[in-house]
């Protein structure tokens, strides 16, 4: 009779689970509370992320399908097609914009060191002279935020995030790069040591492929609703600390984040256009842009179920985002040429990425409450658009703008 119960129950479930669609999702499982692989059970992720990505595809019905990755390797499996999304405590940075689409944001982090309670570092300044042996995860952002940081310092990229916290038991380094939300669990590790900073402020969102602005829709549409009831909040208290910010995706800031991505891309534009002898402003690609934010505008709302926001209000938001892009680019181009790294294609790459940022924006737009304080959004935008070089001024211009949207969404 047992056996008959198990295999009805067996049948049920295939039936159950007959015809699903898989969710491809990358994650690198070397990055608690983030995701980390299982002590116990092969193939199985715990964390902040694989919880969201369980609950997102329980309610939206899919299949799960886990990929891992090495962090070297991000861009170019996504862009390969491996996975679909990456859920992996992703930092939002403007070349992985170009390798897919960035969900609403979901954490914050900030960069730390770890140093012996028994070194004469006191300080993150300390660090930064020669001599100096600085262990990082390579390949991820970490590795980027220690170049820029510790220009002088001896950095050693260290293959495997597991491995680098045990370079500094072992003496190999004199300190390692981590961050806040990560330093907790190592420095339990790693008793007589003490953290140093932060010295970054940094973003935490998915990455999706850039083929399938469907999943990242339906993905961002989620997040913003289980922010909104407290869902997210409960999963970062649980995985990420009590100290972990709270109600990070709320359609303001992830309007205000998806413009700041759009801003960190201009230096990129600065040198792809210097390359091929092109003048900051084109007019008519101006007004290409436009005319997409404008249509973009109005898909979203009609996806939303909402009034779609008169064309000038959307236009004026992106010709105050155009406006900031081109001081930021004029600025870029001030300084001298960069080296090694490479310059990306206009068309090829740039344009698409911010093409897909328009349209988060555009979402963003459709689910903008109102009305919203004008002061209030001032003071989101002063904090949330962090580009370097970005004038207070055009902080203003742009919040100015959202208020206004926000004081349309009210009537």
């Amino acid at each position: 009779m047992r056996r008959v119960l198990r295999v009805l129950i067996a049948v049920l479930f295939l039936a159950a689970h007959a015809g699903a669609e898989t969710l491809r999702v990358g994650t690198s499982g070397d990055y608690a509370p983030f995701s980390a692989a299982s002590a116990d059970r092969a193939g199985r992720f715990e964390g902040f992320d694989p919880a969201v990505a369980r609950r997102f595809a329980d309610e939206r019905g899919l299949e799960l399908e886990w990929v891992r990755f090495a962090w070297p390797e991000l861009e170019a499996d996504l862009a390969a097609g491996r996975f679909d999304v990456a859920m992996s405590g992703v930092t939002v940075r403007p070349e992985r914009s170009l390798a897919g689409r960035f969900s609403v944001p979901v954490a914050w982090s900030g960069a730390l060191v770890l140093v012996s309670e028994d070194s004469a570092y006191r300080s993150v300044e300390d660090l930064r002279i020669p001599g100096v042996r600085v262990g990082v995860n390579a390949g991820g952002h970490l590795e980027k935020v220690a170049r820029a940081s510790f220009p002088h310092a001896t950095l050693l990229a260290i293959p495997g995030n597991a491995n680098v916290l045990p370079a500094l038991l072992a003496g190999s380094v004199d300190a390692v790069v981590t961050d806040d939300l990560e330093a907790p669990g190592w420095l339990e590790q790693a008793p007589g040591h003490r953290a140093l900073g932060p010295f970054s402020r940094d973003r935490k969102a998915y990455l999706v492929r850039a083929d399938r602005p469907d999943l990242a829709r339906d993905l961002d549409a989620w997040l913003l609703a289980r922010e909104a009831n407290g869902t997210l909040d409960e999963l970062r208290e649980e995985h990420l600390g009590s100290g972990a910010a709270k109600e990070i995706a709320t359609p303001l800031r992830a309007l205000l984040a998806a413009m700041d991505e759009r801003l960190d891309l201009m230096p990129f534009v600065a040198r792809a256009k210097r390359e091929r002898g092109l003048p900051v402003r084109d007019p008519e690609q101006e007004e290409r842009v436009l005319a997409a934010a404008t249509k973009a505008a109005r898909d979203a709302a009609q996806r939303a179920g909402v009034l779609p926001i008169p064309d000038r209000w959307v236009q004026a938001l992106f010709r105050a985002q155009i406006d900031a892009g081109a001081v930021l680019q004029e600025r870029a181009l001030a300084r001298p040429a960069a080296g090694a790294s490479r310059a990306f294609d206009l068309e090829g790459e740039l344009r698409p990425a911010l093409a897909r940022i328009g349209e988060r924006i555009a979402e963003c737009l459709a689910r903008l409450p109102g009305p919203l304080d004008a002061g209030a959004v001032e003071h989101e935008a002063q904090d949330q658009l962090d580009t370097p070089g970005l004038d207070s001024s055009a902080r203003e211009a742009l919040a100015e703008v959202i208020a206004q949207v926000s004081r349309y969404r009210a009537q």
